[in-house]
């Protein structure tokens, strides 16, 4: 067997046009950004059309809270809160309970719950597919139960039907299922800016809560969308910040930002008691013995109850809000919406009927803020705390305990108020609030419900292993190279003479050296082939299907499942001459590079040594 017709090692130059790979590699990326543009702009148009659904929202919660609490026909901005029904306010509730449920059992199931929940989990099992009756079912499901004295916010709802119109829209166009999950993303999050005007936060929601990634190609859509529905909020809203304090915070001192960050560490503790006490009265709630149409209707039972005795926790409640930040709530009041509001929306949101989580976590945690800031003044006067301040980080605290949405908690707070002082307090109380959530609860307020349903979502955004790694890091340089020409029996002679038989894989190459294809060591030693046979009847890849040292891992990965195989031929930096191969075995093996950083331990620097390093060195020098 001559050394032409068979090579051991020898780095073969291989036929590949250097020109067509670099017009095939500036082809790919051109496509790339056109796609993303493409996405970029339909995102942008799903965005506006989000606004103006989000404006109509507003209307029919105004609407049927006017038609359930005032008896008048009326888009007016109204709240359930000055009603003069007495006993009978009760009533109203349970009526928008029951029509939310027939709703559900007559239209779709999916218009129950937070909203955001049930996006992720269309997100993370079902390709990003919801179902197109959710764009109209959710918000005038939402609309019912909110205007008839229901204690959710319209974010929430409106992030569930920007999310299914995006989502719509990606199932009638022919895109990805990642195309389509962005355009999901992007019509959420555009409803969320539309209706507050936090461009900043969406965006960050989208991050932290649905895409599970942070791409150019996924954030660019977003962005724009987020923006768009900023732009919305401007021109169908108002043009001044949501939630405004009437004051200017100043920069809190040293002392005051340590009893900020106490807050967050007690608020964290109640977030983690808000998201349990939520899901023990939904399980509840599945042990009852009636059908599950009929729980939104005991669930505005107790909504009715309780805004008996306490008005103020019916409705939305953005104006409680902005009366908590602004210090022009008395202490009775505060402790009526910290308690009172929490039981009315966890009996209601537990039941199943349309709402959100939002708002509620908001008001409850700038009720919690302001209680413990009112006891840390009269407790600690040169504490150096106020009552507005106290509220604004206990709410934001709230909602990154309970969500686990560090960065949107904080800038949005940021967002809706324009306080920018607030920074360094709000990053004291919900670093704190997150770290307590972080140790005690395996799961979130958005990721519980399910999570029970045996659906696992992303809980970190570190680098991807295959990304930090390239192909000259785990490539084997010890391959084999064998002629085309050789029969199949002289090929197993020489590999059993040679004892090459750990290799799993064979550069096949011409009589000239050019590359014709990968041969596995399965393939060659099968019995279904005459061993008088040449080796180029067992080749099925005769295309130039190769890597270079410089490409990424991923890139690797992403060849072999284009291309439905299971190992690479691997090509110099600047040449196209083979010198190695690259299988999915190595890929594996490289994420025990990612398994050490995280678990093994061993310290790099050695006291010990470089305490007896010290002291001979002082000995010698006293010589």
């Amino acid at each position: 067997m001559t050394k032409n017709n068979l090579h051991n090692g020898i780095p073969v130059s291989i036929s590949l046009d250097p020109l067509l790979e670099k017009e095939n590699i500036k082809a790919k990326k051109t496509y790339n950004k056109k796609r993303s543009f493409t996405i970029a702009i339909i995102a942008i148009l799903i965005a506006i059309c989000v606004s103006f659904i989000a404006k109509l929202l507003v209307y029919l919660i105004d609407l049927f809270t006017n038609i359930s609490f005032y008896g008048k026909f009326s888009i007016e901005s109204a709240s359930p809160a000055h009603n003069t029904y007495g006993l009978f306010v009760i009533i109203v509730p349970v009526i928008g309970g029951l029509i939310v449920g027939l709703m559900a059992y007559y239209g779709s199931k999916a218009i129950r719950g937070h909203g955001i929940p049930e996006a992720m989990e269309q997100i993370l099992t079902n390709q990003s597919k919801i179902k197109p009756a959710i764009t109209y079912l959710k918000p005038l499901s939402a609309a019912i139960s909110i205007g008839t004295g229901g204690p959710f916010g319209a974010e929430g709802p409106i992030i569930a039907t920007g999310g299914a119109l995006g989502s719509t829209i990606g199932q009638l166009l022919k895109i990805t299922h990642n195309e389509r999950k962005i355009l999901l993303a992007a019509g959420a999050t555009a409803g969320m800016s539309a209706i507050f005007g936090s461009p900043v936060a969406a965006i960050l929601l989208a991050i932290e809560l649905l895409l599970f990634e942070f791409s150019p190609r996924s954030f660019i859509p977003v962005a724009l969308a987020c923006i768009t529905g900023a732009a919305g909020h401007h021109l169908l809203f108002e043009d001044g910040v949501v939630f405004p304090m009437g004051i200017i915070i100043e920069t809190p001192t040293n002392m005051a930002l340590v009893y900020y960050s106490i807050m967050g560490i007690i608020i964290g503790i109640l977030s983690v008691i808000v998201t349990k006490v939520v899901y023990a009265i939904e399980d509840g709630f599945e042990k009852l013995p009636i059908h599950w149409a009929v729980w939104p209707a005991i669930g505005g039972l107790a909504v009715g109850i309780i805004g008996y005795f306490a008005p103020r926790t019916l409705g939305v409640g953005y104006n409680n809000i902005i009366d908590l930040i602004s210090g022009n709530l008395s202490f009775n009041i505060i402790v009526s919406l910290c308690i009172w509001k929490f039981v009315s929306w966890a009996i209601s949101l537990g039941s199943g009927t349309s709402g959100g989580t939002l708002a509620p976590l908001l008001t409850i945690g700038g009720a919690t803020g302001a209680l413990l800031g009112t006891l840390i003044i009269q407790w600690f006067p040169a504490s150096g705390v106020t009552i507005p301040l106290a509220a604004l980080v206990g709410m934001a605290a709230m909602f990154a305990g309970a969500s686990r949405a560090f960065l949107t908690s904080i800038v949005f707070a940021l967002e809706t108020t324009g306080q920018a002082n607030a920074l360094l307090p709000l990053l004291a109380t919900c670093t704190s609030s997150y770290f307590l959530s972080f140790f005690m609860m395996d799961t979130t307020i958005m990721t519980e419900k399910i999570a029970r349903r045996g659906v696992k979502t992303p809980h970190s955004y570190e680098p991807d292993v295959l990304e930090k790694l390239n192909v000259e890091d785990v490539v084997k340089t010890n391959s084999i190279i064998i002629s085309e020409s050789n029969t199949i029996q002289e090929v197993r002679n020489w590999v059993s003479e040679k004892n090459h038989h750990q290799n799993n894989y064979y550069i096949v190459s011409n009589n000239e050296g050019a590359y014709k294809g990968i041969l596995s060591a399965l393939h060659l030693y099968s019995n279904k082939h005459k061993p008088e046979d040449t080796i180029s009847s067992l080749i099925e890849q005769h295309n130039n299907i190769y890597i270079k040292l410089d490409d990424t891992l991923r890139t690797a990965v992403e060849t072999m499942a284009t291309e439905n195989i299971d190992v690479l031929p691997v090509t110099a930096k600047e040449s196209t001459t083979i010198i190695g191969t690259l299988s999915y075995h190595d890929i594996i093996a490289s994420y025990k590079h990612g398994i050490d950083e995280h678990e093994k331990k061993e310290p790099h620097i050695s006291l010990r040594k470089n305490v007896l390093k010290v002291l001979k060195l002082g000995k010698a020098g006293k010589r």
